[in-house]
């Protein structure tokens, strides 16, 4: 049976509940959602949602770096948005991140998000 070992970068914003930023199991790496704080100073980022989700891929970055992957690893992302009318926004920022080979995504409108986030991007990453 694999291990689950408990990940919490350096380099990531605090969690802001009681869960990890990821754990990996296997060859799998599982992370928590990230939404757009500044981990310099564990506050949310203002801007529109091109800003907030270049500042959660950047929080999701930092996961995977910090387990020397990149987002080429990546195999599976969601996408939560409080407005998809701001979809094509986030997608502008996301495409940058993820240049080729995507991964599987799944894209989901909530009524809210936490700290008045207006996105959150989870991901399953493989070794």
């Amino acid at each position: 049976m694999p291990t689950k070992l408990i990940i919490k970068p350096a380099k990531s914003p605090a969690a802001v509940g009681p869960y990890n930023h990821a754990v990996r199991t296997g060859d799998l790496l599982f992370c928590a959602g990230q939404i757009p704080i500044d981990p310099a100073n564990g506050n949310l980022i203002p801007g529109d949602i091109k800003a907030q989700t270049d500042r959660v891929l950047q929080n999701v970055k930092a996961i995977l770096d910090d387990q020397k992957l990149t987002f080429a690893n990546v195999v599976k992302s969601t996408v939560f948005m409080t407005n998809l009318a701001d979809f094509a926004g986030m997608n502008e920022v996301y495409s940058k991140y993820f240049t080729s080979d995507f991964p599987a995504r799944s894209t989901i409108q909530v009524a809210a998000l936490p700290k008045g986030a207006n996105v959150e991007i989870e991901v399953v990453a493989h070794f």
